[in-house]
């Protein structure tokens, strides 16, 4: 082999799933503070960040009852409600993780197939993927009120049928134990990173093939290793 030469290694996977809060966007410590407020404003008690945080990448209705034990199921449709509420104040402040947009073009010019996968609802991603502009770039996605939420790995189930790839083929990106859970029920591989909901500390047990701690050390994962 030449000194210079390239060595061209057969990639690992045809699909990448991205959760969306805390993973692509950086939403989390707003959602958090969000849950929180629509607690209290039912008569809840207020969660800890910590508790308020775990929840983020459930479904909406799942993530709130966790994360309010002490507010009856009756009330459930009022607290989502007013989370709703408190989340469209801000919605504007939220915004694209520094580096997302190059690595997820240089993961197009890969040949990659790109899907979300996330416990927000239908309209709320279709208007983020709006509001970032991001239209066209993912071939695929599910959201929590139109299939199973996590840890079900209904999602990344029927992502792997629509666009046609085998599971060992798929990655699953994301900031949650729920989101490496799903990949581990569903088969496939996943990486976690640690600038979102959870601690890493909690991925160990569920086997990620790397956990990055910024954009830049997961665009350079996905580049060389994926």
């Amino acid at each position: 082999m030449l000194p210079n030469a390239v060595v061209h290694r057969p990639r690992q996977f045809d699909l990448i799933a991205f959760d969306w809060d805390g993973t692509l966007f950086d939403s989390t410590a707003i959602i958090t503070r969000c849950i929180q407020s629509a607690v209290v404003d039912v008569g809840g008690q207020k969660p800890s960040v910590q508790q308020a945080s775990y929840v983020i990448g459930l479904g909406l209705m799942q993530a709130l009852a966790h994360a309010a034990p002490d507010v009856p199921p009756e009330r459930y449709p009022e607290l989502g409600a007013r989370y709703r509420h408190h989340y469209l104040q801000h919605q504007n402040d939220i915004s694209l993780f520094d580096g997302v947009l190059p690595m997820l073009a240089g993961l197009k010019e890969r040949n990659y197939l790109l899907a979300v996968a996330t416990g927000k609802s239908r309209k709320g991603l279709d208007d983020a993927l709006h509001a970032v502009e991001l239209r066209g770039v993912f071939d695929g996605s599910r959201t929590a009120d139109e299939t199973a939420g996590k840890p079900h790995p209904r999602m990344l189930l029927e992502l792997m049928s629509e666009l046609g790839v085998q599971a060992e083929r798929v990655l699953m990106v994301g900031d949650t134990t729920h989101d490496l859970q799903m990949a581990l029920n569903a088969g496939c591989a996943s990486v976690g990173v640690s600038y979102g909901a959870h601690e890493p500390e909690a991925f160990e047990s569920l086997h990620p093939r790397f956990v990055a701690h910024s954009v830049a050390q997961l665009r350079t994962w996905l580049f060389e290793r994926g």
